[in-house]
C-alpha cells in the first residue's frame, strides 16, 4: 500500500520566453463588421451530405483580404480539401462540425501565408471529425486534420479535433501565434498521430488537452521563444523535443503546468546530429504514470551525421510523480561522450515509481541533482555512467485531474465529440474563457445579408439563405461578446499589449524533419513498450 508523503511544490513566477506580442492585430468583431462570408451563401449546406470544400474555398476567396468566413452550427461534410492562403486581416469562425468524407489530399484544412488571422469557434462547439478509425483500424493513415504554415500574428482556439487519420495540428514556420482552448481526442494505440507539432518563434501554446497515440505537444527544429503551459497529456506519448538531426537550433522554451497522465512530460531525442538545444525550463510538472517521464536520449533511433547535438542550460523544477514500471528509470539523462550535456539543474524534482524503488540513470551529463555529475569536467574524454536507486514512497500528496483516462482508446469505432474543457491543470484557471457568441463575430445574426458580401454570394443568397431559421438567440447563450479584441493577454509572461508593433521578423526556411505519417512509423510510446531498458 502507498503511504503518505506530503510534498510542497514551491511555485515560482515564470521567466517568460516570449519575445513579443502574440495573436491577431484586429478583433474578430471588426473583421465581421467589414464583411461576412457565410458558407451557406456559397452552397455549403449542413445536414445533407453536401461537400462544403468548394463553398469554403469561394467564401475564403471573398473574405481573405478582410472579413470573416462563417460556418454556422450544423453537421457538414468535407470531401474536397483545399489550401486557403494569402489571408490578411481575416478570420474563420467554425460553429458547426466538419466531418471528413474525402480521402484525396494530405490535410483537411490547410492555411498558408496569412497575417492578422484567427481560426476559432464562436460558440465553443465547433469541431473537426476526422473519422480516423476508418484508416487506423487497418494500420493505415489518412489526411491530417489541420496545418498552418508561414503564419504571423494569428490565433487558433476554442474547438475540438477528433479522431485524426494521422496528425491533428501542425504549425509549420509560424511566428507570434497563440494556440489555446483546444481538445484533441482519438485512438491511443497507434503512433503517427501527433497532437501538436510546432516549429517557429514567439509562440504561446496553452490550455490544451490531448488524448492520442503519439506526441502531445512537440517542439521541432528550428524553434525559439515559446511559452507552453497548462497542457494536459491525457493518455498520450508526451512532450518531446525532436527527433533532432543536423543544424539543430532550439532555444528559450518555457514549459509550465504540464500534467502527464500515462505520458512523458520531457523527452529530448536525438542520435548524432549537431547544433544546439539550450535555455529550456520545465516548471511545475505532475506525472501520473509514464514510460520515461524525464528523459534525454542521445542514442534515439537511426544515427544522423555528426557527433551529437549540444544540450545545455536545462532546468527542471517543481516536479512530482511516478513512472509506471520501476524497471525503467524515472529520470534518464543519457548523453554522448563526444558531446556531453552540460549545466542541467534538477530543483525539487521528486520522481518515484510504482515499484518499491525508483532508478535514476545518467551518462555524460553534468549539472546538479539526481545522478548528474556535478564535479567532473564536462570536457573529460572518458565520459561516465551513474545509476542511482531511491526508495519509492507509497503515497504522496498532490492534485490529480478528475477526467483521466485509465485504459486505452481503440481505433475500432467512431469517437464522440468531447466538449472543450475548462480545466487543463489542477487549480489553474484557463487564461481565456470559452466564447458564447451569437452569429458571426458575435454580431447577433447568422444571415450574411446584413453585411458586405460578394456578388457571387449575393446572387445565390435569395434562393439559399432566405429560408434559414435563426441560428441562435441571445437567450440561448451564456454570454454575448461584441467589440472584444481577438487576442488574450497572459497574466505574467510579458508586459503590455499583445498587439504586434512593427514588422514581423523573418523566419528561417529550414524544414528538416519528415511529417507525412509512415505505416512503419513507431511512436516514442511504442518504443518504450518494446524497449523497456536502454
Amino acid at each position: 500500500m502507498w503511504r503518505l508523503l506530503s510534498l510542497v511544490l514551491l511555485l515560482r513566477p515564470a521567466a517568460a520566453q516570449l519575445s513579443g506580442p502574440v495573436g491577431p492585430l484586429t478583433s474578430y468583431t471588426s473583421k465581421a463588421a467589414t464583411k461576412v462570408c457565410n458558407i451557406i451563401d456559397y452552397g455549403g449546406y449542413p445536414n445533407n451530405g453536401t461537400d462544403i470544400g468548394p463553398a469554403l474555398l469561394q467564401a475564403w476567396d471573398d473574405c481573405a483580404k478582410g472579413g470573416l468566413v462563417y460556418i454556422p452550427p450544423g453537421n457538414y461534410s468535407m470531401a474536397t480539401f483545399n489550401e486557403l492562403k494569402d489571408g490578411v486581416s481575416s478570420a474563420v469562425q467554425l460553429d458547426g462540425v466538419i466531418n471528413r468524407t474525402g480521402s484525396i489530399g494530405s490535410t483537411m484544412l490547410s492555411f498558408r501565408n496569412c497575417a492578422d488571422f484567427e481560426f476559432f469557434s464562436g460558440n465553443s462547439k465547433g469541431a473537426i471529425q476526422g473519422n480516423g478509425y476508418e484508416y487506423l483500424a487497418n494500420d493505415d493513415y489518412g489526411p491530417r486534420l489541420m496545418r498552418f504554415q508561414d503564419m504571423g500574428n494569428f490565433s487558433v482556439h476554442g474547438f475540438a479535433l477528433v479522431d485524426s487519420p494521422s496528425y491533428y495540428l501542425t504549425l509549420d514556420t509560424v511566428d507570434s501565434g497563440e494556440i489555446y482552448n483546444i481538445i484533441m481526442r482519438g485512438p491511443t494505440v497507434l503512433g503517427g498521430t501527433d497532437a501538436i507539432d510546432v516549429w517557429g518563434q514567439n509562440m504561446w501554446i496553452h490550455d490544451i488537452e490531448a488524448t492520442n497515440g503519439d506526441e502531445c505537444v512537440t517542439v521541432k527544429n528550428p524553434s525559439t521563444n515559446m511559452l507552453i503551459e497548462s497542457i494536459f497529456c491525457n493518455l498520450s506519448g508526451g512532450m518531446s523535443i525532436g527527433s533532432l538531426s543536423t543544424n539543430t537550433n532550439i532555444s528559450s522554451i518555457y514549459y509550465r503546468h504540464i500534467y502527464a497522465n500515462d505520458a512523458d512530460p520531457c523527452f529530448i531525442k536525438y542520435h548524432g546530429g549537431n547544433g544546439t538545444v539550450k535555455d529550456i525550463v520545465w516548471d511545475t510538472v505532475t506525472v501520473h504514470g509514464g514510460a520515461y517521464p524525464l528523459s534525454i536520449d542521445g542514442a534515439w533511433g537511426d544515427k544522423s551525421e555528426g557527433n551529437g547535438v549540444e544540450i545545455t542550460n536545462l532546468t527542471f523544477k517543481n516536479w512530482v510523480g511516478y513512472n509506471t514500471e520501476h524497471s525503467r528509470p524515472s529520470i534518464r539523462i543519457l548523453c554522448s561522450s563526444e558531446v556531453p550535456c552540460t549545466n542541467i539543474d534538477l530543483e525539487e524534482v521528486y520522481m518515484f515509481s510504482e515499484g518499491e524503488y525508483a532508478t535514476y540513470e545518467c551518462e555524460n551529463a553534468f549539472g546538479n541533482g539526481a545522478c548528474l555529475n556535478s564535479t567532473a569536467s564536462a570536457t573529460s574524454s572518458g565520459g561516465y555512467t551513474a545509476v542511482q536507486t531511491v526508495t519509492s514512497v507509497a503515497t504522496y500528496t498532490t492534485s490529480w485531474m478528475t477526467n483521466e483516462f485509465t485504459s486505452a482508446l481503440l481505433a475500432n469505432s467512431s469517437f464522440t465529440i468531447p466538449p472543450v474543457p475548462t480545466s487543463f491543470y489542477p487549480g489553474e484557471t484557463p487564461y481565456s474563457s470559452l466564447l458564447y457568441l451569437t452569429g458571426p463575430g458575435g454580431l447577433m445574426t447568422a444571415n450574411s445579408s446584413s453585411y458586405g458580401i460578394s456578388s457571387v454570394a449575393a446572387s445565390s443568397q435569395q434562393s439559399s439563405s432566405s429560408s434559414l431559421a435563426p441560428i441562435a438567440t441571445a437567450s440561448s447563450v451564456q454570454a454575448v461578446q461584441t467589440g472584444i479584441p481577438a487576442f488574450s493577454k497572459p497574466k505574467d509572461p510579458m508586459n503590455g499589449s499583445c498587439r504586434q508593433q512593427g514588422d514581423l521578423p523573418e523566419m528561417p526556411e529550414v524544414r528538416v524533419h519528415p511529417e507525412l505519417p509512415d505505416p512503419k512509423h513507431r511512436s516514442h510510446l511504442e518504443h518504450h513498450l518494446k524497449n523497456k531498458h536502454h
